[in-house]
């Protein structure tokens, strides 16, 4: 008959328990001084440790959250099980035999907890399947693993299993060891039949079989993938959400990768089974992977907690396909990314393989070689949107920007921020002639995303009467053009903006003095503001109309939107600096070869932009083509100051 466990076994299981132990299956933690440790709360979610252990007490307490006790109430807290359960499990981790009140001998089968005997249901039965593993009827599961360079003593490591094609062969070993068909139900391994709800047959058939298991090595659940043409379920079957198995917060491979995490303060996440398996056999065993689902909030807080991502160090790296479903992936790994203060990586193989088929084809060092070669998140995210856009065109180019800025700017870590702003300069082109446009952009998105408005437009010292005055939009101001695309005054101070803006002045005032190879110089630049880009688009337009000398001024105006029309109006009338009319052809040639050299330095940006985004190896042939490119373009802009 079943009793009260006896206090003095209770204090000795207690005594004889190293807490530090039993919590570092659950956090990474650190020394704090003498006798002290410390480390992430299991119990809350925070970003700098609070939570401390003393061995020597064996006791914990978190001085954030409050939570604090002794060995027993961690576990039954971590592992909601109840205090007898607690007790024993821990008994039996130390080989103590625990004794009870009233002559009992511990409690009986029927009264052992639920989870417990849910916990025991699924060690058999991942026993069960192993064994089946190595039967007769199990030829085409062996041979899928070896087709994918596994062999038996990988499956053993793992504990790869067999399900049988039978409707019943697990139902029938599971109840043949004593357990309960209303223990089997809140399993999740069985089906209920649609013609008998009362029947009951085995939820796995005819599968290759991974055990899901918790961070202390408990199996909570199965993955089961396809083997058979004539099954008709989905590719992979995963047990469904039980009181044991709840897929947004158990990763597959955790409980084997946690102590090398906790030891290289790195996380791998892989897509699949398979790639975890490949990963650690390939040296790299801190792999785990989601078990049908995304990489959540809930699984963060795993990582964290054994990274003790305390804003010290550490790495998290994502590997995804190289397709679009990949790539979409990887976007809402970046949308978590600002969770952790870890460092957060991406790997993506440039021919799309995915672990398991590199470490097929190429062997571990392919493998180790694609988690060495990651690249930041944020880098992936910025240039996966690039493929969006035109980058050979100014537009694109502003387009882009205007995509990227807000990314950058979301960077917490401002010396990070200004790296990127920088980086993003040169993967768009743009390191020559707009840095500070870039800078501008993301400085501008970055106060967006804290509640900031935009800035107020008009010259320093400028009233708002003065602004108002003046035709066409401010500096900074935004136009409410209902439908119309969105224009931005560029700032005066701007020297690009300004060179453009002059470059119009002269055009509009004095056509008739542009060679024709200085119209088709300023033809083929490309303005980088949106608004003079499209007085510079209408220019183009009037010109190729063959617009008569009296009527040039208005049918560039009539070629931008309304909101634009007064700004052509005065960049028509204000005053070039020229005091005769030699001074003004003087003039006008210099402005149009500045926007010549401009548009030899944009082209310039443009080779060493695609430079930086490309690899070397990948076409040797464009890399030198571009190489040679640059250099004629230095020429051309040496010969042009020559002149």
């Amino acid at each position: 008959m079943a009793g009260l466990i006896k206090r003095e076994d209770i204090d000795e299981v207690r005594q004889r328990t190293d807490i530090k132990e039993v919590v570092e299956a659950y956090v990474t933690l650190k020394s704090a001084g003498i006798g002290s440790w410390k480390g992430l709360c299991p119990f809350h979610d925070e970003r700098s440790p609070s939570f401390h252990v003393r061995p020597q007490m064996g006791s914990y307490h978190c001085f954030g959250c409050g939570e604090g006790g002794d060995v027993i109430s961690f576990v039954q807290k971590q592992d909601h099980t109840s205090f007898s359960e607690t007790v024993e499990k821990l008994a039996a981790r130390i080989g103590f035999e625990l004794h009870y009140e009233d002559g009992g001998t511990g409690p009986r089968r029927e009264d052992v907890g639920k989870r417990r005997r849910l916990l025991d249901a699924h060690k058999v039965a991942a026993e069960f399947f192993r064994d089946q593993l190595l039967t007769q009827g199990a030829g085409t599961a062996r041979q899928f693993l070896q087709e994918r360079g596994f062999d038996r003593d990988a499956a053993a490591h793992f504990g790869v299993g067999y399900a049988p094609q039978g409707w019943d062969s697990l139902l029938n070993h599971l109840t043949g060891r004593g357990f309960t068909l209303d223990e089997l139900k809140l399993t999740g391994m069985f089906s209920a039949s649609s013609s008998n709800p009362g029947r009951f047959y085995d939820r796995f058939r005819g599968r290759l079989i991974w055990p899901i298991r918790d961070i202390t090595g408990d199996t909570v659940g199965f993955g089961a993938r396809k083997l058979y043409e004539d099954d008709q379920g989905p590719k992979y079957l995963n047990t469904p959400e039980t009181s044991l198995y709840k897929k947004s917060q158990v990763l597959y491979g955790i409980d084997l990768a946690k102590k090398e995490i906790a030891k290289n303060r790195q996380l791998v996440v892989v897509e699949g089974y398979t790639d975890v398996m490949a990963c650690h056999l390939a040296g790299v065993g801190t792999a785990v992977a989601t078990c049908g689902t995304a990489f959540g909030t809930d699984h963060i807080k795993i990582a964290r907690r054994l990274l003790s991502d305390d804003g010290t160090g550490g790495e998290v790296i994502f590997t995804f396909d190289g397709d679009a479903a990949g790539q979409k992936a990887a976007l809402r790994a970046f949308e978590e990314d600002q969770r952790f203060t870890a460092q957060t990586y991406v790997a993506v193989e440039a021919s799309g393989a995915d672990p398991c088929e590199l470490r097929q084809t190429r062997g571990d060092d392919a493998v180790q070689a694609l988690i060495k070669d990651r690249r930041p998140l944020f880098e992936f995210a910025i240039k996966a949107s690039f493929d969006s856009f035109d980058l050979s065109s100014g537009e694109g180019q502003v387009k882009a920007l205007r995509h990227a800025a807000p990314i950058v700017a979301q960077i917490r870590d401002v010396s990070l921020r200004s790296t990127y702003t920088r980086e993003l300069s040169r993967w768009l082109g743009m390191q020559y002639v707009g840095e500070d446009q870039v800078a501008r952009a993301v400085s501008a998105a970055a106060r967006r995303e804290a509640g900031g408005g935009q800035a107020s437009g008009g010259r320093p010292g400028q009233s708002s009467a003065e602004q108002g005055r003046q035709g066409g939009p401010q500096a900074g101001q935004a136009v409410p053009a209902g439908d119309e695309p969105f224009y931005e005054r560029p700032d005066p101070r701007d020297p690009i903006a300004r060179m453009e803006r002059e470059a119009l002045e002269v055009v509009l005032q004095q056509p008739t003095l542009l060679t024709a190879t200085q119209w088709e110089s300023f033809s083929t630049s490309r303005f980088s503001t949106s608004v003079y880009e499209a007085l510079h688009a209408a220019v183009i337009a009037a010109g190729a109309a063959g617009t008569e000398l009296s009527r040039w001024v208005e049918s560039v105006r009539e070629g931008v939107p309304d909101v634009l029309r007064p700004l052509v109006s005065e960049l028509a009338v204000r005053p070039l600096p020229a005091k005769d009319a030699d001074a003004m052809v003087l003039y006008c040639r210099d402005i149009l070869n500045r926007l010549t050299e401009l548009r030899i330095t944009q082209q310039k940006a443009d080779k060493l932009g695609q430079l930086q985004r490309m690899d070397p190896a990948a076409d040797p042939t464009l890399y030198n083509q571009l190489q040679r490119d640059l250099m004629e373009l230095e020429m051309q802009r040496r010969l042009l100051r020559e002149d």
